[in-house]
Parts: C-alpha cells; structure tokens; sequence
C-alpha cells in the first residue's frame, strides 16, 4: 500500500505516524506539502533580473536563475512543514520520501500528486475556512480526489493551525 500523507502545517505528527504505519506497515509512504510562492518574492526576482537589452541566452540564464530559486524555497518552505512528520514516520519506524510542491490551489495539487504517485489512500489534516468563499483544503482533495481520504482531526483541546502559506501568498 502506498500512503501519501499531505500537510500545510495542521497535522499533528504522533497521531498521523501511527495512522501511517497501521496503513502502510512496510510499505511505501510520502509526505508532501503545497508551497504558494509569494508574489512579492517573485516581483523581486524578476525586478533585479530584467534588462531590457538582454539577449536570448542571458534571458535563459535568468529564467534558469529564478527556478532554482524558486526550487530552493519552495524545498526550505516544504522542509519547514514535512519534517515534523517525517521525524514522527521515523520514530515509528517508517521511512518516508519528502515531496515539495508549487502550486497556488493546494487541493488541486495534492489531487493531481495523488493520481501521478499512485497512491491507495491520502491523509490529510482537518483544515478550516481561512476565507468565507474558500473551502477548506481537506474537505476539496475529499470531493475531487478519487481515492481513499483519511482526515486526521487535530487532538482535543489543540487547535487547528490556520495554512499560513496560504495567507502569504495572496
């Protein structure tokens, strides 16, 4: 069974390690995590790039430039919010692979990685509304995804972090 465990900062890493290894045993899992790049991190880069005499290959260079930058955040920002998790899979005795990826709709994202990793089930944490016309990531990756979706609520008495990212980015 390959279980992908997907977060934006609300799961609580005991609880979701020993649902993973009851899941999975042996087998394969992942974590992943949703990064939004800020637009104002991208306005940066593109303002101290640009040239308006810049040939092809320089233009290229600079494209090059701002995608391992890009990379290198969204990898430091996936790093931030996977590795608490991926800390409680190794205390279980579960070795899990990090996957970081960019996107601006988290459930759409966590979706299309479900369906590319072939997965057999998505554990999510239990997410709110951070915006009365935005539903709340868990409750769309249920709806939209095609397969098994294990929502873990946070633990009594703790309170759901808000995806900060989210907020970030907008």
């Amino acid at each position: 069974m390959h279980v992908l465990i997907a977060t934006t900062g609300a799961l609580s890493p005991g609880p979701v390690a020993r649902f993973a290894q009851r899941l999975a045993g042996d087998d394969k899992v992942t974590v992943t995590t949703v990064v939004g790049i800020p637009r104002s991190f991208l306005e940066v880069l593109r303002s101290e790039e640009w040239h308006p005499l810049a040939t092809e290959d320089e233009s290229a260079t600079r494209s090059a430039q701002e995608e391992t930058l890009v990379g290198r955040y969204v990898e430091e920002r996936g790093r931030k919010l996977t590795d608490p998790i991926i800390a409680a899979l190794r205390a279980e005795g579960i070795e899990a692979t990090p996957v970081y990826l960019e996107g601006e709709d988290p459930a759409a994202v966590i979706s299309r990685a479900a369906e590319d990793l072939d997965v057999d089930v998505v554990i999510l944490g239990a997410t709110r509304k951070i915006f009365d016309d935005w539903e709340s990531v868990s409750a769309r990756v249920m709806i939209e995804s095609q397969w098994p979706v294990l929502v873990v609520p946070a633990p009594s008495g703790e309170a759901t972090p808000d995806p900060i990212d989210w907020q970030e980015s907008k």
